[in-house]
């Protein structure tokens, strides 16, 4: 079976839900693929924690269908859902050991107990818990206990396991290193993960495929490379990344002209008021030429690179553009430069 022919090991299927006069989910559909990492991202309010919830079980859909496995799972209740959900509050068990927590649920599960301490120590050792099996919760710190809610629903291997900010209460050094074992642990065992975030960042770095929603409603469907590259609407490239937008007017022949600067970018669109989009790394500076003509304003360092603050009459907000640190020390605040934009890298909206 191909990519684009298997079936969706989960399908969400125009799912709506009310609070009230509030459409805190509206019609959303989604189709999530076996062994998928998949987020659902969006401002706070987006409605994303609500679908998650739906899923589990703790809300019911007012409208719409949930199938896992091609088996409607609407309203089924949670402890009969063949899935699992890491929660916020970690709801370990204060009495156990971190060992013993994640024993548990194994052991309920009628495993031997030479199974079981094998992939709790696989566990252990993949979520940086090993030197603190045998503490107990309260000996733990928030990122620690945190680590344990997240190992405890890897080790039962479920097939779908629902995360909601799982990994919020870590620093960002070790934050960074679970984003890359919850990825290796995922496809290791084969788990479908749907995980629930507003960090753009780390369901770039995570995701297969990733959801944007705003005000209940879904707004794009895609890879990480897609949603960056070619964001659908405005909210959606603003979202995501870093984006400047450029006010201008698109001529007949499909150029962009904005502040004197015309840039061929083969526009279909009907002659008007057109706002152009383009990333900070797709913009190269020149001290002279014929681009668009901006002054620097500010110039902030990043170690590996550094971003550029430069006005133009173009512009309400500084565009921002991204340039190597060896090559920010051609530049300095108040030069006069011209800016030159990647035609391919454009959007218009």
């Amino acid at each position: 079976m191909t990519e684009n022919t298997k079936k969706p090991l989960l399908r969400i299927e125009k799912i709506v839900k009310t609070f009230g006069p509030v459409r805190a989910v509206d019609d959303v559909s989604i189709d999530i693929m076996e062994n998928e990492f998949f987020a659902l991202l969006g401002p706070s309010g987006c409605g994303k924690t609500t679908l998650l919830r739906m899923l589990a079980g703790f809300e019911v859909p007012t409208s719409g269908a949930i199938l896992l496995s091609g088996s409607d799972i609407t309203r089924l209740p949670p402890e009969k859902r063949p899935l699992n959900l890491m929660f916020q509050s970690y709801a370990l068990f204060p009495h156990m050991t971190v060992r013993q927590n994640l024993n548990y649920g194994l052991e309920m599960e009628g495993l031997d107990k030479s199974e079981i301490r094998r992939r709790v120590d696989e566990t252990l050792a993949a979520t940086d818990l090993t030197t603190f099996a045998e503490r107990k919760p309260d000996q733990l710190s928030g990122g620690q206990k945190q680590r344990v809610a997240l190992a405890r629903a890897l080790v039962k291997r479920p097939k779908l396991l629902l995360l909601d900010e799982p990994l919020g209460a870590l620093d960002k050094k070790l934050r960074e290193k679970m984003q890359l074992e919850l990825k290796r642990l995922q496809h290791e065992a084969g788990i479908t993960f749907v995980i629930v975030t507003h960090d753009q960042e780390e369901a770039l770095v995570m995701a297969d495929r990733m959801a944007i929603l705003r005000d209940g409603k879904l707004l794009q469907v895609g890879s990480p490379e897609e949603i960056y590259e070619r964001p659908n609407d405005r909210f959606v490239a603003n979202f995501i990344g870093i984006m400047n937008f450029i006010e201008g007017t698109i001529e007949a022949g499909g150029h962009f002209v904005a502040d004197g600067y015309r840039l061929a970018i083969g526009a279909t669109r009907a002659p008007g008021a057109a706002v152009l989009a383009i990333r900070p790394e797709n913009i190269s500076l020149s001290p002279d030429g014929d681009g668009l003509k901006g002054t620097i304003a500010d110039i902030a360092y990043h170690g590996l690179d550094r971003v550029l603050h430069v006005r133009s009459p173009a512009s309400a907000q500084p565009i921002l553009v991204r340039v190597p640190a060896g090559d920010g020390h051609k530049f300095q605040a108040g030069q006069t430069v011209s800016l030159i934009f990647n035609p391919d890298k454009c959007r218009l909206f």
